[in-house]
């Protein structure tokens, strides 16, 4: 039951009717017949993947490549031009903010509506709404009418009903993006306990972060194909990669020095061999190791603990410095230094860059260090890798380094989990 699919595409493709100039009164349509000019524009082209039980996959990429088109049909809001979906069990979907509610209702009442839609019948309901009001926290609100709830209440209580009705593949549109920081915290926790208990998970999100703790898979929609699919944190790199290169190429050029930069960066792509694009526009293998245009690249990296001396293998709670030697080819640079850990079978660990951060601005200039200090290495007795960046504000990658360093971490004890927490026990009669 395990490996058994619940979700299969095929050779789906999908187009949408566009018409540049329609009529909507009768006098309209008969007197400008001839503005009924449309086109075909063609969403999907052709996109195949399956996802077995318990799995949650992301579907990731630009705005209009198709992504929440293949999710309305999956929940069969619409249906394809050509190509097969087939899907077992229960569906719950969270693809529009409140969908389903009706204003002038209580969220009470609305509770019973969008649960019947999802396929509940009274006793069902009945016998969930504590807990879906209670998932909500919107006991004070819930007999008064939705029109009059935030953006944030509609969330809580569109979430609470879907995943408080037993579906067997729970799909996610961009709901996640609204809420306070502890309820989306909350959410998260949730969609973990119900992965654990055998549902289905799509996401759809513009948030690689969110899709990174919830999915085994990420899906790169492109143009109306899947670009790569793999684990999100082979597949992410490349997308953001993409997706700065394709703001950096798109940007407007009005300047002699804008053109000029522009060459320079083309003459440095072409020395580089690691860039993620070929010639013919196909992507490396996930195994690729490094990529960038090139234009800053770091030298070599020393991970120094408390010997003073570069190392590999680190005390659990031992101070490390990292210090990244880089050099750019065309002088001063703005840049947005990053670290990644990863523990061997691909958790994610820890990342954080200087945004993250809330540094503004990092020049780099012809040659320099980088040198970030961790105070206290609180990882548990075990192996991990490390990514370093160095990418630009649009978040285009001069240069992506994965799997750069490997250390292994030990302890004076026997540790569970990932990470070392200090702590002391106390007892008393």
């Amino acid at each position: 039951m395990e490996n058994e699919v619940v979700i299969d595409v095929q050779n789906v493709e999908k187009s949408f009717r566009v018409y540049k100039d329609k009529g909507y009164t009768l006098k309209s349509k008969i007197l400008f017949s001839n503005r009924r000019a449309y086109e075909d524009r063609k969403v999907l082209r052709g996109i195949s993947f399956q996802v077995r039980r318990g799995e949650a996959i992301g579907l990731i990429g630009h705005n209009g490549c198709g992504k929440s088109t293949t999710l309305k049909l999956l929940s069969r809001i619409i249906y394809p031009d050509k190509g097969k979906i087939t899907m077992k069990g229960r569906v719950s979907s969270l693809i529009e903010l409140g969908a389903g509610f009706h204003p002038d209702m209580t969220g009470r009442e609305n509770i019973y509506i969008n649960a019947s839609i999802f396929g509940l019948n009274r006793e069902e309901i009945d016998r969930r709404l504590g807990e879906i009001i209670d998932f909500s926290e919107l006991g004070e609100f819930i007999d008064t009418p939705v029109r009059t709830y935030s953006s944030g209440m509609y969330m809580r209580l569109a979430f609470s009903v879907a995943i408080n009705v037993d579906a067997d593949i729970l799909l996610i549109d961009e709901i996640l993006a609204v809420g306070d920081a502890a309820f989306q915290a909350k959410c998260f926790n949730k969609l973990r306990d119900i992965k654990c208990n055998g549902t289905t998970i799509v996401i759809v999100s513009h948030s690689l972060g969110q899709i990174e703790q919830i999915c085994e898979r990420s899906y790169w929609i492109d143009k109306g194909l899947i670009r790569m699919e793999g684990a999100p944190r082979d597949v992410h790199p490349h997308y953001i990669q993409y997706m700065g290169t394709k703001d950096y190429l798109d940007a407007p050029m009005n300047t002699t020095e804008a053109t000029t930069e522009q060459q320079e960066t083309t003459e440095v792509q072409t020395d580089v061999q690691t860039h993620p694009e070929d010639n013919d526009g196909s992507m490396p293998s996930p195994d690729a190791k490094r990529w960038g245009d090139g234009r800053a690249r770091i030298e070599n990296v020393k991970l120094i603990g408390e010997s003073g001396k570069d190392q590999s293998v680190f005390r659990s709670g031992e101070p490390l410095l990292i210090a990244m030697k880089y050099h750019t080819k065309s002088g001063v640079l703005k840049a947005v230094p990053g670290i990644a850990i990863y523990r061997t079978d691909n958790v994610h660990v820890y990342g954080t860059n200087t945004l993250i951060d809330r540094i503004p601005e990092v020049k780099l200039h012809s040659e320099g260090t980088v040198t970030l200090k961790i105070q206290s290495l609180n990882l548990a007795p075990g192996e991990y890798k490390f990514d370093f960046a160095l990418n630009s504000d649009a978040v285009l990658s001069y240069d992506y380094w994965r799997d750069a360093r490997t250390i292994r971490v030990y302890s004076d004890c026997s540790e569970v989990g990932i990470t070392h927490l200090h702590r002391e026990w106390e007892f008393s009669e």
